[in-house]
């Protein structure tokens, strides 16, 4: 974690002596201001003719007053800000034109002076009380600064709300207050001075948006093609739907001025609870921004060599607490005049002990360390013989395979206490697991049956020859010999056979192969196929049912005991809900340049900077889904009532923040498996197992939608579920950490307006030899929103936009 200090250059101290990664400094100084301000004035108030459209001043070269930096060794160790005083979003021509070309001098002497880091002052939304929609205009100047310099990053500096009481530009002399009113009575919309939520998000994506067309393959060499974003923390943060919408941005800079950070009882500074949760949320993204630290007072080592002191380690001085006071404390605690001279830098030594004691990382963050954002190709599990390796990582979730333990035992237990009849000649339990890999699930199996006290018959079916090698060194050194081993395609698997002696009448053993020589072998002997009592599989993909698990048990389920038999898994459902995640759809659109297929392709990818578009506050506030046997329509909900968009949310108090508001996932379909006739009567074809749903979700707040999240939940045995459904899975299967959640790509992001409607289509298609997915994603809304929210007041439902349908077919899952 880098932090910097927001600091006017005197001298050029280096950033190891003032304790401080980084400093930043203005590009230009008050005397450039003053020039520029004087040129403005002359030009508006000596005209002949007020009603004449003027022609925009020209501003001379910089000269050695105008700027404090030169080349050095210290550059690049600097932040360089653009002056905050220019107005690139002024309805008045020449405001635009004079701040275009001061935006322009600036940035082209930062870069000769060999400055990587330039921050830009984010655009101006209101003028007096006026909304400005200039934000269009910003980015086009933001767009041509861009070119100027190829190794420059630049940074767009934005608020986390839009609050124009608390613009800084106001106390400024701003080239905005000299804007002709000529112009400014030409807007659109005066509203009075009220915050909006989302008004500095939105201002962002159209930026995000209007920069597009930027070459995005270049934007992987050269920083300068993809402006980043700095976020300004207030002290008192907004509804935690603003906060996650924020934190799915891609973030690379916080700001904290000395009026964010509270005062304990022991006059040290302190930042309140929900801050720094949100704060230490940053710090676990793959790459954590960046914290500058504005007007906290003095640098030692810079401002006066007498005040060096030992570098900021993150150990606080005996005064310090890291907890913000309550009301009643801040009231009444004492002020010391003497605590700068304890500790010197006591914002930054804060900052540091916050970074050195950060919360424990949960068991999946850990495990998922490294893969946050990290797009994946799902396996193809019938076509590729996996890596040991592989089999590895999945084998390190203990979770999962004591759930699967759990629903074995519980089967085993009921088989004996409803006293089934088994497929056995000698009453044993046939248990077969399909698709075995290394074995764990036969090692539990094994340990199931000793724990219930029920003999087994234990199958251990694989297609992988290498790992058919490795199943057989198990069997000699861990299993005792009690397992048969199989190396076969689940489908083309006969079942378990045992050899027949028809002159002893009995069976003599098991055959482990399908080979019939051993049985020709014997006289008087044959090969009889039996049945599976219990069939156990871990085919599960991330969207339940993407790595062909109902093709590869159609193949096999035949074989289940007709009237008792159990499959585990029972039955799974795919979930599905539209997500907002800006920096997964960059990445895609960056590896179109070499792969055209990558905006069709689902990717398996641990949702880490995401929003969910779509929550449910509370059970009677939700969208409804339904999918059945294939087939599902999603009902579309109540429209919402007009509210102001966050207003619903109350601000989250320090001491016990609000909590945040459940994602609204919904079921597409489901599979359920057990006993089916016999292999001759099963279809011919696969489209049993294609599916389609519609699913309708209600929105409170604007939004981007960049794809879908698909999860799952299954039913082991009754009683016995695990899910990656974030909303069940802290109940149903915690810390489990087999599955990331699947992502469904749209091509072009569409925009979701306040209090509208999403509409998803997903399919499963099949054709017989490979099995794909498409997906479409349409956006409705209403064509009024006045009234109490019934469909009568709120109007006819209309349909606002949609994108193109994505197919995974060119990389379908192989059967």
């Amino acid at each position: 974690m880098q932090v910097s200090t927001h600091r006017l250059l005197q001298n050029t101290a280096n950033t190891k002596v003032t304790q401080y990664d980084m400093l930043t400094s203005p590009i230009t100084t008050p005397f450039f201001h003053q020039r520029v301000l004087e040129l403005v004035t002359y030009s508006l108030y000596n005209n002949a003719d007020p009603d004449s459209e003027l022609q925009s001043p020209t501003i001379s070269p910089l000269c050695l007053a105008d700027t404090p930096l030169s080349p050095g060794d210290i550059t690049p160790q600097l932040l360089a800000f653009v002056s905050p005083w220019i107005d690139l979003c002024s309805p008045d021509p020449l405001i635009a034109s004079v701040s275009r070309q001061v935006l322009y001098l600036e940035i082209a002497y930062a870069a000769f002076c060999g400055i990587e880091y330039i921050f830009i002052p984010g655009p101006r939304l209101y003028h007096d009380d006026a909304v400005t929609y200039g934000t269009s205009q910003y980015a086009r100047a933001v767009q041509e600064a861009l070119s100027i310099g190829s190794h420059l990053s630049i940074y767009i500096m934005l608020p986390m709300v839009d609050n124009p009481v608390d613009d800084p530009a106001v106390e400024l002399v701003s080239l905005a207050s000299h804007a002709r009113r000529k112009y400014l009575d030409d807007i659109l919309e005066y509203r009075p001075h009220k915050p909006d939520m989302f008004g500095t998000w939105d201002a962002w994506n159209v930026i995000r948006t209007a920069l597009g067309k930027v070459d995005l393959s270049m934007s992987r060499y050269f920083p300068s093609f993809s402006p980043w974003l700095t976020l300004s923390l207030p002290k008192q943060l907004p509804p935690l739907s603003v906060q996650s919408r924020w934190y799915s941005e891609p973030i690379r800079l916080i700001s904290l001025t000395s009026d964010t950070f509270d005062k304990n009882p022991r006059d040290c500074p302190v930042l309140s609870r929900p801050l720094r949760s949100f704060i230490s949320r940053l710090m676990r993204i793959k790459t954590p921004p960046w914290i500058l630290l504005c007007n906290v007072g003095p640098i030692p080592g810079f401002d006066s060599q007498e005040e060096l002191y030992s570098a900021a380690d993150g150990l606080l001085s005996s005064d310090a607490t890291i907890e913000a006071p309550t009301p009643a404390e801040a009231a009444s605690q004492p002020r010391s005049n003497n605590r700068k001279s304890q500790d010197p830098t006591p914002h930054l030594n804060y900052i540091r002990y916050l970074q050195r004691n950060q919360p424990p990382r949960t068991v999946v963050e850990r495990y998922g360390s490294g893969y946050q954002d990290y797009l994946q190709v799902p396996l193809q599990p019938l076509t590729d013989n996996l890596e040991s390796m592989t089999y590895e990582v999945f084998e390190k979730d203990p979770v999962k395979y004591d759930l699967y333990e759990e629903a074995l035992r519980r089967a085993l237990r009921d088989w004996k206490d409803q006293k089934k009849v088994t497929s056995h000649p000698e009453g044993k339990v046939v248990v077969a697991v399909a698709g075995a890999g290394r074995g764990p699930l036969v090692t539990r199996a094994l340990r199931a049956s000793r724990a219930e006290k029920v003999e087994i018959d234990m199958w251990a079916v694989e297609k992988n020859p290498n790992a058919y090698v490795l199943l057989q060194r198990h069997n000699v050194e861990d299993w005792e010999h009690r397992v048969t081993i199989v190396q076969s395609d689940m489908r083309s698997w006969k079942g378990p056979s045992r050899i027949y002696s028809a002159n002893d009448q009995e069976y003599l053993s098991a055959v482990p192969t399908d080979h019939p020589s051993t049985a020709t072998a014997m006289p008087g002997s044959t090969v009889i196929y039996g049945t599976i009592d219990i069939l156990v599989s871990e085919l599960l993909g991330s969207f339940a049912d993407n790595e062909l698990s109902p093709e590869c048990l159609d193949g096999i389920l035949h074989l289940l005991n007709p009237t008792h038999g159990i499959s585990i898994p029972r039955s799974y459902t795919a979930f599905l809900t539209p997500i907002a995640a800006p920096k997964l759809h960059a990445d895609i659109s960056s590896r179109t340049a070499w792969d055209a297929t990558a905006p069709d392709t689902p990717a398996v990818v641990w949702l880490h900077a995401i929003d969910y578009l779509s929550t449910a506050p509370k059970p009677a506030d939700t969208a409804t889904g339904e999918a059945a046997n294939g087939k599902g329509k999603g009902k579309v909900p109540n429209p919402p009532s007009q509210t102001t968009p966050g207003s619903t949310h109350p601000t989250p108090s320090p001491l016990s923040p609000t909590p945040a508001p459940s994602p609204l996932i919904l079921p597409a379909w489901s599979f359920h498996h057990g006993p089916q006739p016999s292999q001759a009567s099963l279809p011919t074809s696969n489209t049993h197992n294609s599916r389609h749903c519609r699913l309708t979700f209600r929105t409170r707040n604007r939004g981007v939608c960049h794809g879908l999240g698909g999860y799952f939940e299954a039913v082991l045995y009754p009683g016995v579920d695990l899910s990656t459904n974030p909303d069940t899975m802290e109940q149903k299967s915690e810390g489990m950490i087999s599955w990331f959640p699947i992502f469904f790509p749209l091509k072009i992001p569409l925009y979701i307006p306040d209090s509208s409607l999403i509409m998803v289509h997903m399919w499963r298609q099949t054709d017989g030899r490979k099995v794909w997915y498409e997906w479409m994603v349409e956006v409705y809304g209403y064509t009024s929103l006045r009234g109490s929210g019934t469909a009568a007041e709120m109007g006819r439902l209309v349909r606002l936009g949609g994108g193109e349908v994505g197919s995974s077919k060119a990389g379908g899952c192989l059967m």
